[in-house]
């Protein structure tokens, strides 16, 4: 469903905004997911289960007056009331009978309904995190997400059902209810009944507020401890090469604390509402009970109706003693729906502009034509950056750390638009084409290869949608990966783990180059593919990158600076800026700042072998 947006800048409108999403008009926001336009048989089901609570209440109405009468029958004192009194009991049993069956077939006929429309919303909040900007997901807490996902798809469900089968069908009784008590016994017990409900939704709503703050504040710490939990589980080696364990237990420990003190909070403050609407509704039943006794007393009522005043009673509070937790659970649910469309609502900081075409590359060239780029207003990462990369040649960009070399990937792929200039993909600018097409035409190996915990099929295969096994075969042949596939007892089938930690370095990167393989770019992006592996994997895998870079237009971002000493063209970027560019050769002759930095890497080379000597 379309997100509301809010003018971000305005503290006032986005405190405004946060209320009115915490508060009733909320429901607006579901209402599509409860009658859905394009399934007329979704809503076919749900008028069903709307007919199928009418006839539960009907006779779930009629009921009291069979038993009314069968006690009216066996208080006259005639034993051929017995048999009157028999077919009235055997109409009470029947009748109870169908309105279980009623409620059973409506929850038969609704249950599709609910499950399709929670699907739909988390379809919906899925979508749009794999929209949200690369920022977004760089601060976000993955535990905290998590949770909120979890709980606002779950509240969807809840409130499908409250709306249509307790809280309209309570509606229709207390109305029927009423007019049934005027009818029967005049005005007197209909405003008794009528104050008692007041004053009960009065007193739970109440409550219910009060206790709406215990339950965002258990959300709050319920996020904080799964966020702990799930970043220590994710840091499981760090935590072990530094002896943390006693540390993050005692973290997760505080904010488990925390999350059982506002639990134990909470849960005491429904037994205070539970007391508080016992007290009302008994006595209601006392007073109504004392009324008809009265009543029978002066010979106006029977004892039947006794009976008839004491099970409507019963009938009512039981759906008010609902409505009551119905009440606290829409308010909860709210809470939870809340921070859920407060996550589709995130603005989409990179969006395609609309009717954007799909970008076509018929010469893969790379332009950024005066760039100028920063994460923060007050830091800016490339200042005026201009470079071309021709199609079909290899350009290394190097620099020192902080020079923004990473950042030209990620404007490359789009991840994040320039504050200025422009960035040009086949002499096209990417900002005006699809980001979809943009990322279709480049191929990145990164330096830290993150697989899916699933299968080396799997991995390779998700470079390109719809990859058969022989393109697979061929991709891991063409990336050296075959030797260790012949080694492994499932071959393709092998597990890789979590992020692929069951792989090593190596073993990761050649998995990362099939996978770019199998998606067959015309440019190849490798950010640092080779910095975090030992000299020998390192030149294996490097041969392997030069072989694949055949006949497409890489540009590749570098620390050492050995590796791409055989580029085409080098870039030297130095704060943002392009301090020099030329080939090898020509870099070293002017002595500047690639000169500089290939002497320092060198002279720590030669230092190596002898450190390792002396030890």
């Amino acid at each position: 469903m379309p997100p509301e947006t809010a003018p971000a800048a305005d503290p006032s409108a986005k405190t405004q905004r946060t209320k009115d999403v915490e508060s009733w008009p909320t429901l607006k926001r579901f209402l599509p997911y409860l009658w859905p336009r394009d399934n007329s048989q979704l809503r076919t089901r749900i008028v069903i289960a709307m007919a199928l609570v009418l006839a539960a209440k009907a006779v779930t109405l009629a009921l009291p007056f069979a038993y009314k009468g069968a006690v009216d029958a066996m208080s006259g004192g005639a034993r051929d009331g017995a048999t009157v009194a028999l077919a009235l009991v055997a109409a009470y049993a029947l009748g109870r009978f169908t309105s279980v069956a009623f409620d059973n077939l409506r929850n038969i006929a609704f249950e599709r309904v609910g499950q399709v429309a929670t699907l739909h919303l988390a379809e919906d909040v899925f979508q749009r995190l794999h929209r949200l900007s690369l920022r977004f997901h760089l601060a976000r807490r993955t535990g905290e997400v998590t949770k909120i996902i979890e709980r606002g798809t779950k509240s969807i469900d809840q409130m499908l059902y409250f709306l249509l089968f307790n809280i309209a069908p309570t509606i229709i009784e207390l109305i029927a209810v009423g007019v049934i008590f005027y009818l029967n016994f005049g005005i007197e017990l209909v405003a008794a009944t009528a104050v008692t409900v007041v004053a009960y939704v009065w007193v739970t709503r109440a409550i219910t507020e009060w206790r709406t703050k215990l339950r965002r504040e258990m959300n709050d710490l319920d996020g904080k401890a799964l966020h702990r939990a799930v970043d220590s589980l994710l840091n499981y080696e760090t935590v072990k090469y530094f002896g943390a364990e006693k540390r993050e237990e005692a973290r997760y420990s505080q904010a488990a604390r925390a999350y059982a003190e506002a639990a134990i909070k909470s849960e005491n403050s429904v037994g205070l509402l539970n007391m508080a609407q016992a007290l009302i509704t008994n006595a209601l039943v006392a007073a109504a009970m004392a009324y008809t006794v009265w009543g029978w007393s002066t010979g106006s009522m029977t004892v039947g109706d006794l009976v008839l005043v004491n099970t409507y009673l019963i009938q009512l509070f039981r759906p008010l003693d609902v409505l009551g937790w119905v009440y606290r659970t829409i308010r909860q649910g709210l809470i939870d729906m809340a921070e859920m469309f407060r996550l589709i609502d995130t603005d989409i900081e990179v969006k395609d502009k609309p009717g954007a075409p799909a970008l076509i590359v018929n010469r893969p060239t790379v332009v950024f034509d005066n760039v100028t780029f920063g994460y923060d207003p007050g830091r800016t990462i490339l200042n005026g950056l201009s470079f071309e990369v021709p199609a079909g040649s290899t350009t290394a960009i190097v620099g020192p750390s902080g020079a923004g070399k990473s950042t030209i990937g990620r404007l490359l792929f789009r991840f994040y638009d320039p504050l200025s200039g422009r960035v040009l993909v086949g002499g096209e600018d990417i900002a005006g084409v699809t980001q979809e097409s943009v990322r279709a035409a480049i191929g990145i190996v990164p330096q830290d290869s993150v697989l899916f915990n699933e299968d080396l099929a799997y991995n390779i295969a998700y470079g390109a949608e719809g990859a058969d096994q022989v393109m697979i075969e061929q991709a891991a042949r063409d990336a050296a990966l075959m030797p260790l596939v012949d080694r492994l007892p499932d071959r393709f089938a092998t597990m890789v783990g979590e992020r692929g930690l069951k792989l090593s370095g190596g073993e990761k990167q050649r998995v990362a180059i099939a996978r770019t393989l199998v998606k067959n770019p015309p440019i190849l992006l490798l950010d640092e593919a080779t910095s975090a592996l030992d000299t020998r994997t390192e030149q294996e895998i490097l041969a392997t990158l030069r072989r694949i870079a055949q006949g497409r237009t890489t540009l590749a971002i570098a620390h050492r600076l050995s590796t791409i000493a055989d580029a085409d063209n080098i870039l030297v970027l130095d704060h943002g800026r392009l301090a020099e560019s030329g080939d090898h050769a020509v870099l070293l002759k002017r002595g500047g700042l690639y000169a500089e930095m290939w002497n320092r890497q060198a002279n720590e080379r030669r230092e190596e072998p002898e450190t390792e000597a002396a030890e």
